[in-house]
């Protein structure tokens, strides 16, 4: 057992809903459905009961829940203190950032950062599509501004902002004159996509969730903005993306996305590293995270170049 699978627990049993505890936790809902069956498994027990239509707390799980809430609460405030006593407010705190991710919003948080704690030196590093995480996988950063979906269940996270996605398209593209496109217009369409390092991510803006049976062409693959402007305005393909982005190309279109009342908000986040079962050292700086909305199946608006 981890503190993962207690997270998870815990978060589920809150929600009582996979989608949204899934969104709530900026993992996958195979993820957290595998983690909350492995935790199950563990102690040979059943903490919910699931159909098709909800999800529920056993009797069980309900007796639980407020327990694992509880230690959960305790080990938070345990790393905090941990950090404070270490005097692990010094030296050089590394800043992962998505390219073309909340650049302005970084900034002004080092601003802030370091003219609250001057001992501490910030390191800003810059990461292309290849690894949506932005250092954090790997250790390369402690603390990043990120868009979700990514699998980094050691990690707290906090909302910060929030964007809205939207659809490029070239100049000369079919739909370029229509004032209302929905995204199953478009997935027939070559898109241009990240590399296949990007794992989770990468099929969050493929929209692979909503594509079903009907696997995506891809037409270009692009580890950064200027690479994925490029591809469009030669009309190689269309892509998914975000509307706070640097300026498109005269060649492109982008499309606003009306949103799903459904759907739930889509976060981009800036997030530190907190110790697992293993007892692994938090990140030197409190969480933080950036919120965008996706329209799902739900149409999208507003076309301009």
């Amino acid at each position: 057992m981890t503190l993962r699978q207690l997270r998870y627990f815990a978060v589920l049993g809150q929600e009582l809903n996979y989608r949204r505890a899934a969104e709530k936790l900026f993992i996958t809902q195979p993820a957290l459905s595998t983690a909350i069956k492995q935790l199950e498994q563990h102690f040979g027990v059943v903490l919910f009961r699931r159909n098709t239509r909800e999800v529920a707390l056993t009797d069980l799980g309900a007796a639980w829940l407020p327990q694992v809430q509880q230690a959960l609460s305790g080990v938070d405030a345990v790393v905090d203190n941990l950090v404070m006593l270490s005097g692990t407010r010094r030296g050089v705190l590394r800043v992962g950032y998505l390219i073309g991710t909340g650049a302005d919003l970084l900034f002004r948080l080092v601003r802030h950062f370091e003219a609250a704690y001057p001992d501490v030196t910030v390191e800003p590093i810059e990461f292309d599509f290849a690894d949506p995480t932005a250092g954090l996988a790997d250790g390369t950063t402690e603390v990043a501004i990120i868009r979700p979906p990514v699998d980094l269940p050691e990690h707290r996270m906090l909302i910060l902002d929030s964007e809205s996605w939207v659809a490029c398209l070239p100049r000369d593209h079919r739909l370029s004159g229509r004032t209302e496109i929905s995204i199953t217009e478009l997935l027939d369409d070559p898109i241009v996509c990240a590399p296949l390092t990007a794992g989770t991510w990468r099929d969050y803006w493929l929209a692979m969730d909503v594509r079903g049976h009907r696997p995506p062409t891809i037409a270009a693959v692009a580890a950064t903005y200027e690479a994925e402007t490029t591809a469009i305005a030669r009309g190689l393909g269309i892509s998914f993306t975000i509307v706070g982005r640097p300026a498109l190309r005269p060649a492109r279109h982008r499309l606003h996305p009306r949103q799903r009342p459904p759907a739930e908000p889509h976060r981009t986040r800036l997030e530190a590293r907190q110790p697992d079962a293993a007892g692994r050292r938090p990140g030197s700086a409190g969480p933080g995270t950036v919120e965008h909305r996706r329209a799902g199946t739900g149409v999208i608006t507003e076309v301009y170049e």
